[in-house]
């Protein structure tokens, strides 16, 4: 059984999908206006693990995201301009060219995580006629009304409006008054009202407008996600028909904890309200990387990106390692210490694997391992399971490093620890940390270099510091390095 921290609930749950062994996952993609920092990237990868998790567990998981490249503003208070259009006009280029190049840039850096890529990617872009047809329910069912700026949402006609907060429709809009989160415009009735369609300005043309019923204009932010998930996961659309009593009940929503009071609140109004059902099953939101007691944010002007861990001579694995050993419900600072603490856990991890396969092709007798296998698969299991604790996961894959060294170390028992055998569990954890585990492979090194260990071998014998010492620098530009064993030593590829 798998347990997740519903958000709606406000407790661990059961996890039952709406089908038996299928998952609809939809996690919130990113506003394509600048480059993604380590902030927004911790979230991807709690995303990336649920979904590892739910297929270490032999679910079929379908997982949605949007790529929002237009109708985000500047203010939560569906004021000031759009993001993207904002940054083409300080790049003088288009907008469209804008969220081209930083969808890319954010794929890119997905890579370099080994986050999966989604099943779906959509852009808001790509969905304006369901966007409109959307608004046209809601507004047959009483639930818009019109300003001068465009159609908003009333939230004072859904009688649970605000539940994923936890609060009811009057605390949460006196909350937000009192925090000053937003400013209540004149024409707005509520402070938790919102546009679901945005006129154009009538001084100046956006690149990004549409016709619609009620003017020209563009979609607000939170529609873009409601028609996604009801498209590709909730199957209300049909065609060029949208049918939201045909609309099914999504299994899990993710995103980032940031967005649980505002944009997903508001994509539940939106759905729920002309469909009458529960719009998802599982909430999961991830917490804030912090600097420091700050967060991280573009605004904040303190963003780090993954280029600049590059930069800085460490692996963007090692910003994953880092990620993992945090509960994805807690804060987690980030300094430059903790992330050479995570690069050296990590080529520790991967010259694990190389010793693995050193070993195979070693060890020629080997009996039953006397590591306890089984216990350490299952402690593994168990954590991911409670509501993905990374954490206890990685104590657990540390347990079967431990252990195997232990053996190795042991001239008595070194025919005991069956390296394939660990090697293929370490695998299968790696299914869900994501790693890059599989890509270590063990190269056989040249004659050349064999020849050069042998004569540093025999320099070290005679006790020739520096001559060894040459020999074992120009190894290692050639790719290799040198581990000095009471048994010899052995040449290992370069990570």
């Amino acid at each position: 059984m798998i347990y997740f921290y519903n958000t709606l609930t406000k407790k661990k749950q059961i996890f039952k999908p709406v089908k038996d062994k299928q998952v609809g996952l939809y996690t919130c993609g990113p506003t394509v206006y600048s480059y993604a920092h380590i902030g927004n990237l911790r979230t991807y990868i709690f995303e990336d693990i649920l979904k590892r998790v739910l297929l270490y567990q032999g679910y079929e998981v379908k997982h949605v995201m949007n790529i929002t490249d237009v109708g985000h503003l500047t203010s939560n208070a569906d004021t000031g301009e759009d993001k993207i259009e904002k940054a083409a006009k300080k790049s003088k280029k288009s907008a469209f060219e804008i969220a081209e190049f930083y969808t890319k840039s954010f794929f890119a850096d997905c890579k370099k995580l080994n986050i999966l890529v989604p099943d779906i990617v959509a852009k808001a872009t790509d969905h304006i006629e369901e966007d409109i047809k959307l608004i046209k329910s809601l507004e047959k069912n009483n639930f818009t009304y019109q300003t001068s700026d465009g159609i908003y949402f009333d939230t004072s006609k859904l009688k649970d409006y605000g539940k994923l907060t936890g609060m009811n429709f009057k605390k949460l809009n006196k909350t937000l008054k009192a925090g000053a989160r937003i400013e209540l415009s004149p024409e707005k009735k509520n402070i938790t009202d919102f546009s679901l369609w945005k006129f154009s300005p009538k001084n100046a043309k956006r690149q990004m407008e549409w016709e619609s019923p009620w003017g020209i204009g563009f979609p607000g932010w939170h529609i873009e996600c409601s028609v996604i998930n009801l498209k590709y996961l909730g199957k209300a659309f049909k065609g060029n028909q949208f049918l939201p009593k045909k609309a099914q009940t999504i299994d899990i929503h993710a995103g980032g904890t940031d967005l649980i009071p505002i944009h997903h609140t508001n994509e539940i109004a939106q759905v729920e309200a002309v469909t009458n059902k529960k719009f998802v099953n599982f909430w999961l939101h991830g917490e804030f990387l912090v600097l420091k007691d700050a967060r991280m944010g573009k605004s904040e002007g303190n963003a780090i990106l993954i280029k600049n861990i590059e930069e800085s001579g460490f692996s963007p694995l090692s910003f994953r390692y880092l990620v993992l050993n945090s509960h994805y419900r807690t804060s987690l600072e980030f300094s430059a210490k903790a992330l050479e603490n995570a690069q050296e856990s990590l080529n520790n991890i991967y010259n694990f694997i190389l010793d693995c396969l050193i070993d195979e092709k070693k060890i020629r007798k080997q009996r039953r391992t006397v590591l306890p296998l089984s216990e350490v698969k299952k402690e593994f299991e168990k954590s991911i399971n409670d509501d993905l604790n990374t954490p206890r996961a990685l104590a657990a894959f540390w347990k079967l490093i431990k252990g195997y060294y232990q053996i190795r170390n042991n001239p008595k028992k070194v025919n005991e620890i069956m390296p394939k055998k660990v090697y293929q569990i370490a695998l299968s954890f790696d299914k869900v940390l994501g790693l890059g585990l599989d890509k270590i492979k063990l190269v056989i090194p040249p004659k050349k270099i064999k020849e050069l260990a042998k004569k540093r071998e025999q320099l070290r014998g005679a006790r020739e510091w520096e001559k060894s010492d040459k020999i074992r620098k120009i190894i290692e530009k050639s790719g290799f390095l040198l581990e000095d064993t009471k048994k010899g030593t052995i040449i290992k590829p370069k990570l």
